[in-house]
């Protein structure tokens, strides 16, 4: 009776081993794997941050005092410069490594950045953002033609006043920057018609992408 109950246990104990080992590879695989593709992840870069801000330059010109017409300048440009083939390009387009918008408002509107696996710059077109980094003394000031720069990893409080649009660029892994955008249908605005709508949105041009070879 004793010598079955040591051979149990001795099973119990291997076969726990046995789970915890092999989960404990599985994740080491995944940590090498993400690794890897993070050192790698330029290779599937298109858009360029200088060139991007050189067109937020040339759209402002182009259309003083008219985002609209600054959009469809911005817009435009992208799709004649970057064939369908290459890159499918919407007003919002984004896949897994690059994220292209135009950002802003009419009414104004203040925040934290959230804290993201991806670069993100941020090309002001009209209007003005401040921004505050944790242990500054005096705020950032972004206008018109102006960049604001934020590295990956980094958070600030920021406010964009009334009449504020950019075009931001995000480079890095962008599905991991979905739930920042998400967890607030859940502990407030409970707004499930605009979540689903920009799943569907998102989901819709990174399939779009992939389908192009465009990770």
């Amino acid at each position: 009776m004793c010598d079955s109950k040591k051979t149990n246990a001795s099973l119990e104990s291997q076969t726990f081993f046995t789970k915890w080992a092999s989960r404990s590879l599985i994740l080491l695989l995944l940590i090498a794997a993400s690794a890897w593709l993070d050192r790698i992840k330029d290779r599937w870069y298109v858009f360029d941050p200088a060139e991007l801000n050189v067109l937020a330059q040339a759209a402002i010109t182009s259309s003083p005092n008219d985002t609209a017409g600054m959009i469809q300048h911005i817009v435009t440009n992208l799709t004649s410069t970057y064939p369908a083939n290459h890159v499918k390009i919407n007003v919002n387009a984004s896949d897994i490594t690059e994220y292209l918008s135009i950002f802003g408002t009419p009414l104004g509107t203040e925040g934290h950045t959230g804290m993201h696996p991806a670069d993100d710059d941020f090309n002001i077109l009209v209007g003005e953002q401040w921004a505050f980094s944790p242990g500054q003394l005096e705020m950032e000031q972004y206008t018109p033609d102006m960049v604001h720069y934020l590295p990956r990893g980094a958070a600030k409080q920021y406010k964009m006043h009334e009449g504020c649009f950019a075009l931001e660029y995000a480079r890095g892994w962008i599905p991991l920057m979905m739930p920042f955008g998400f967890v607030d249908t859940f502990t407030s605005t409970l707004d499930f018609v605009m979540l689903y709508r920009t799943i569907k949105v998102t989901l819709r041009e990174m399939s779009r992408n992939l389908f192009v070879g465009k990770i």
